[in-house]
């Protein structure tokens, strides 16, 4: 049986990587015509619910989940947004070895008794969420085995039963499990988590105390080179042909749970609608910025229907609970600003006032779920204090957030020009409701340890008839970002490992991701400059990269070009190149040392831009850093 799955395995990951291996090499940089970002599913804003792992871990049952969802009800949760009543790991009891069926812990979920001591059913589960007006999510594995069995083993509600009954991901199951949990019992979320496959390797130890099977580790969270990246990316993407297939509506998410690893910053949104950015969040400040880093800078790899996870909401617990509030809306104002999916984790019916307002703030959830899906960008950035930027539907609307990260009070000056505004601009704190205006150069702020003030911002945009692309990144697809080897980011903040003690030289940075396209700076966190000249605004790519950009209601494109002068590799040329839904509008050739170029090019009728840097006769293999600088769309 073992041979045979691990066979079964092997063939599945080498057909992804010989199919691919057989076609002959299309040119990545040629323009498609069209949009090509994400389409699957129905996220078009982040999602908003709750899920039961921060609340009860694997102690979860129908009344907690019930009561859960009344209070959602009640309280007028539901009506903001939060929607996802999502169970998590405990759920299940076991497969059922005559059939594979998968079967419910009917001691927990008593409304699934149905059919005989044999046979269940979620189905009446969720149809009581469906008609309270909510939705159902459900929680599984990529490989064989889920996260609660390796982690968890003095838990309660583990599977039960045989080697064979206890293995209840969905590997050797895709298209039974997936069909019977939306098809048939109607659910409308799914988190695939994938401790399946990277912790119950040969040399496991739980493995051999607890007889599992043994599976290859395709994951290691410490080496991203020692990561079979084609093969992850096989697995979830039958999972997503799955899924799409099961639902022909399109109403689901997926939501993949990978912690980062496996370099999902890059396809994540192909084939998912969220994907963790970082390992799992904590109720610590310390790691609360560490999830959140893992995200805060990919403001070009989001937008509707694809979204950064730095993981759940951890409000209402340690750092963040109610003896902690300043905590907790800082830790909810930066999911918020980043578009984080804001998936409660916590005991709603003992929540007291002081946390429900937090998730109430209509103010916060507004900026969250904008239509436009633009997550914020850096606009200054420090290890104690950031300012993050939003760009809000509204003409001439952004959300800024002034954050100070330390444990001491910090004057932050907030300027028009940081908002790309001009002029005096109005300011609404949105946990406050206090108004001011921020006129001249030059608004001061004390803002106090582990503190965030969030504003919205009403004023004169600096283009009154366009936008720069930094201030849209949701209408931006990073088709290709030329990044060859995928490289952990260093600037993610590192705190003690929650997990252990110090006896060891610390959790290093494993999530890819540096290198990767970025917003008003380089890829590898420099200003913008091309010969000298600093650009405040722009995108800063590698070279032997494509972007997609949404250019309708606009009629024209300009940006000034260049080889950054950040830039390792000083010898080669790069051809900037813009297409108008296929068709070459514009080009030209820069080298390392020369003053930015200017490329403009009409937009009439043109529903897509695409934005092409291609290294010209390259001779080095170190990275070429390139700058669009002041790129923008004009009206």
């Amino acid at each position: 049986m073992l041979k045979a799955t691990l066979l079964a395995f092997t063939l599945l990951a080498a057909t992804a990587l010989s199919a691919t291996a057989a076609q002959p090499a299309a040119d990545p940089l040629a323009p498609a015509g069209h949009w090509t970002g994400a389409r699957a599913g129905r996220a078009a804003t982040p999602p908003m619910g709750w899920n039961s792992w921060n609340a009860f871990r694997t102690d979860v049952d129908e009344a907690k989940v019930m009561g859960t969802a009344k209070v959602l009800v009640d309280s007028g949760l539901r009506d903001l947004g939060y929607v996802y009543v999502n169970i998590d790991d405990g759920w299940w009891l076991k497969r059922r070895t005559s059939d594979g069926r998968m079967q419910v812990r009917t001691a927990i979920f008593p409304s699934a008794k149905v059919g005989g001591s044999e046979t269940s059913s979620f189905r009446p589960f969720t149809d009581k969420l469906h008609r309270m007006g909510l939705k159902a999510g459900i929680y599984t594995d990529i490989g064989g085995n889920s996260c609660s069995q390796a982690y968890d083993l003095h838990s309660p509600n583990l599977p039960e039963g045989t080697t064979a009954e206890r293995q209840i991901g969905l590997r050797g199951h895709v298209q039974q499990d997936i069909k019977l949990y939306f098809a048939d019992w109607g659910f409308d979320y799914i988190k695939v988590d994938a401790c399946g496959i990277n912790v119950y390797g040969a040399d496991s130890p739980v493995v051999k105390q607890h007889k599992y099977n043994v599976y290859p580790s395709l994951i290691d969270q410490a080496s991203i080179n020692r990561t079979n990246i084609p093969a992850v990316r096989a697995l979830y993407q039958q999972v997503a042909d799955t899924l799409a297939a099961s639902n022909p509506d399109g109403d689901y998410v997926y939501s993949i749970c990978a912690w980062g690893a496996a370099d999902v910053r890059s396809w994540g949104k192909e084939v998912g609608n969220l994907w963790r950015t970082s390992g799992d969040i904590t109720p610590q400040w310390g790691r609360m910025l560490h999830t959140f880093d893992s995200a805060s800078t990919r403001a070009l790899y989001a937008g509707p229907g694809h979204w950064n996870d730095p993981d759940m909401l951890f409000v209402g617990h340690g750092d963040f609970d109610v003896h902690h509030l300043t905590e907790a809306r800082t830790h909810f104002s930066l999911w918020a600003m980043i578009n984080a999916p804001l998936i409660i984790g916590y005991d709603l019916r003992n929540a007291p006032p002081a946390l429900m307002s937090i998730w109430s703030n209509k103010d916060i959830v507004r900026v969250n779920q904008d239509r436009g899906g633009h997550q914020a960008v850096l606009a200054y950035d420090s290890d104690d204090v950031q300012i993050f930027v939003k760009t809000l539907s509204d003409s001439g609307t952004k959300a800024v957030l002034l954050s100070n990260r330390g444990l001491a009070p910090a004057e932050v000056s907030l300027t028009p020009a940081q908002l790309k505004m001009v002029g005096d601009v109005a300011l609404t704190d949105l946990w406050s409701k206090k108004t001011m205006t921020l006129a001249g150069d030059t608004l001061k702020f004390t803002v106090q340890p582990r503190e965030s003030r969030v504003f919205e911002a009403r004023g004169k945009r600096q283009l009154a008839d366009g936008m720069y692309l930094s201030e849209i990144p949701g209408a931006i697809n990073i088709a290709r970002d030329g990044v060859t080897m995928p490289v952990p980011d260093p600037v993610i903040h590192r705190m003690s490992n929650p997990w252990g003690a110090t006896i060891n030289g610390g959790e290093r940075p494993s999530y890819g991701g540096w290198g990767g396209a970025r917003a008003d700076a380089t890829p590898y966190d420099q200003a913008l400059t091309v010969d000298g000249k600093v650009f405040t605004s722009g995108i800063g790519i590698l070279a032997n990269s494509r972007m997609e950009v949404k250019a309708a209601g606009f009629s024209h494109f300009e940006a000034k070009v260049g080889v950054d002068d950040s830039t390792r590799n000083l010898k080669d040329k790069v051809v900037f190149q813009v297409f108008g839904d296929g068709h070459l509008l514009a080009q030209a050739t820069a080298a390392y040392g020369q003053a930015a170029q200017t490329l403009s090019a009409d937009l009439a009728n043109v529903k897509t831009v695409e934005l092409v840097a291609r290294s010209e006769a390259p001779t080095s293999d170190l990275p070429l850093v390139v700058t669009w600088g002041d790129a923008a769309l004009r009206e």
